[in-house]
This record gives structure tokens, C-alpha cells and sequence, in this order.
């Protein structure tokens, strides 16, 4: 079966991608490394990064495309490869992973969500700057050093001390 995927050229979407080993914290470890990973894809094809946050063992992120451009899926792929050869080699790899050339640091798969209007793109940016107070690794927001938040709070879009107290199921989109 053909996995299809949201397909709107020059459209903004909303990703989560994980590492294949969930109790790992290689993104948090190598953040410099896939900083740079995403740097070098973004100069070679453009692309827009509207929220982003980095927790150890996943991220979520809100990127707009190029007019007409629809190619994220290559982008990924691109970042999540040039991270993968750039760690030393210690994972334990599957056959099926061996065959086709993977690494197992990664997933396969990820989730792309298009956003729809500003009301959804407002949901999603906050979902993705509470993700590290609703996952424990801090009591407020800002105290997350891997998340657009720090960018958000500059321009003066929310106060320093957003989400540090309970935020209700607004920001969960029932996965609780």
C-alpha cells in the first residue's frame, strides 16, 4: 500500500519525527550536529522554520515551503541521513534496516499534519513550545533551551513565563 502524504505546494506544515529508540537522547546530545544537519538543508533548499522544538528523543517542528515547492519529504529524508552518518556506528541494526541501508537511528515514518489557517498554525506552535513542560523536562516553557520559544518571546509574541502553570487540555489534542 502507497503511503500518501499532505501535498500542498508552498504549504505549512506541522512534523513530528522520532528516533527509532525512544529511550535514547541523541537529538539533545548531537543538538549542535543536527543544528548544523538542518542549517545545510535549509541553505540548499529553502525552507521556512515557523516553531521547532528539540527534546532527546524526538521533535517537532512547523516549517513553510517555497512557492510551489511540496518537497519536504526529500528535506527530511536529507537531514535525518546527514545526521545519521555523522554519529559513530553503535546502534544495533535489523536486517530489514541493513538491506535497504539504514542506520536504525530514525524512524521511518514521521507525522506531517498540513495547517489549515491561523487558528490551527496558533495551536501547533503552542502544542510544540509546551511539549517539553507536558513531557517533565521543565515547570515553564522558556526554560527549554532547544525551542523556538526563545525567538517567539524576543519578538514579543508571548511573556517569558508562558505555560509555567497548567494549561488545561488545549494543548493536547487528545493524547492524553
Amino acid at each position: 500500500m502507497q503511503y500518501r502524504r499532505a501535498s500542498h505546494a508552498g504549504g505549512t506544515y506541522f512534523f513530528t519525527v522520532n528516533l527509532h529508540n525512544r529511550r535514547d537522547s541523541l537529538l539533545t546530545e548531537h543538538i549542535d550536529l543536527l543544528r548544523a544537519c538542518v542549517a545545510n538543508v535549509k541553505q540548499n533548499h529553502p525552507f521556512h522554520i515557523d516553531a521547532m522544538v528539540v527534546l532527546p528523543e524526538h521533535l517537532h517542528a512547523i516549517w513553510t515551503l517555497p512557492e510551489g515547492d511540496v518537497a519536504y519529504t526529500s528535506r527530511w529524508r536529507m537531514i535525518k541521513a546527514s545526521f545519521s552518518r555523522q554519529l559513530p556506528k553503535i546502534e544495533a541494526v535489523s536486517q530489514s534496516r541493513q538491506a535497504q541501508g539504514e542506520r536504525g537511528i530514525w524512524q521511518r515514518r514521521y507525522w506531517e499534519h498540513a495547517i489549515r489557517d491561523e487558528d490551527d498554525f496558533a495551536r501547533h506552535v503552542d502544542y510544540i513550545h509546551y511539549n517539553p513542560v507536558k513531557h517533565g523536562y521543565v515547570g515553564c516553557a522558556s526554560e527549554w533551551p532547544y525551542s523556538s520559544i526563545h525567538r517567539y518571546i524576543r519578538l514579543g509574541f508571548v511573556d517569558a513565563d508562558w505555560a509555567s502553570g497548567d494549561v488545561g487540555e488545549a494543548l493536547f489534542f487528545g493524547e492524553r
